[in-house]
């Protein structure tokens, strides 16, 4: 009788496992800035539980380095301010160093899925375009350029012209709900922001900050 083995590490099992899965560093570490092929051998190469549980200094620095892959995109997701046009076409300005541009394409088109997504990146000076199906390209040009040309071939839509927003509007009327004494969390508000989120796009000018400065009593 064969002896039944289970090859899966023992934290993974109990849900300590503190790093990632083969599977996931061979598909998305390639987005990281600093990636070469040599670390996916290593990867290819190393124990699934030394990976998973960051066993060794080079299982150390891939993790670390999907977390800032996954980081940066979820910043972006966060903090990108956006506004939308009377033709259904929503806009922003993200800065993404690694390749995460299609990660945070499709959160805005899954929110937003009748609309087309602009994002220009300040690393690259590309603006990323998702349509309403989901096909994604990144064009040579400045936002606004990229903006005015899909907007010129698409209709006017009432329903968009009605709910004109910009980012700032709606987080200036959010922080200002949340700051009242029985919300009051300060230590929480910096921790959700640190401030090395106040060197994006969004956020270089954004309300957060003065918001974050300030007493409550400024606010009562």
């Amino acid at each position: 009788m064969k002896k039944i083995t289970n090859s899966r590490d023992p934290l993974e099992v109990i849900g300590r496992a503190k790093g990632y899965s083969r599977e996931k560093l061979v598909l998305n570490l390639p987005r990281h800035s600093k990636f070469s092929p040599v670390l996916m051998q290593h990867i290819k190469k190393l124990p699934e539980v030394i990976l998973r549980n960051s066993g060794t200094p080079l299982a150390k620095k891939i993790n670390r380095m999907m977390r800032e892959v996954f980081t940066e995109a979820y910043r972006a997701k966060q903090f990108a301010r956006t506004e939308i046009n009377s033709r259904g076409v929503l806009f922003g300005v993200v800065h993404l160093k690694h390749r995460v541009i299609d990660l945070v394409l499709n959160y805005f088109h899954d929110r937003w899925p009748q609309c087309v997504i602009c994002l220009y990146n300040e690393h690259t000076h590309k603006t990323g375009v998702i349509d309403e199906k989901g096909l994604i390209r990144e064009i040579n040009f400045p936002l606004k350029n990229v903006v005015e040309k899909i907007s010129k071939n698409r209709p006017l839509i009432p329903y968009f012209d009605d709910i004109q927003f910009s980012g700032e509007e709606i987080f200036e009327t959010l922080y200002k709900s949340q700051f009242i004494s029985e919300r009051e969390n300060q230590p929480y508000f910096k921790r959700m922001i640190p401030d090395q989120c106040f060197k994006l796009p969004g956020m270089k000018n954004g309300v957060e900050k003065r918001f974050r400065n300030r007493n409550l009593n400024e606010f009562l």
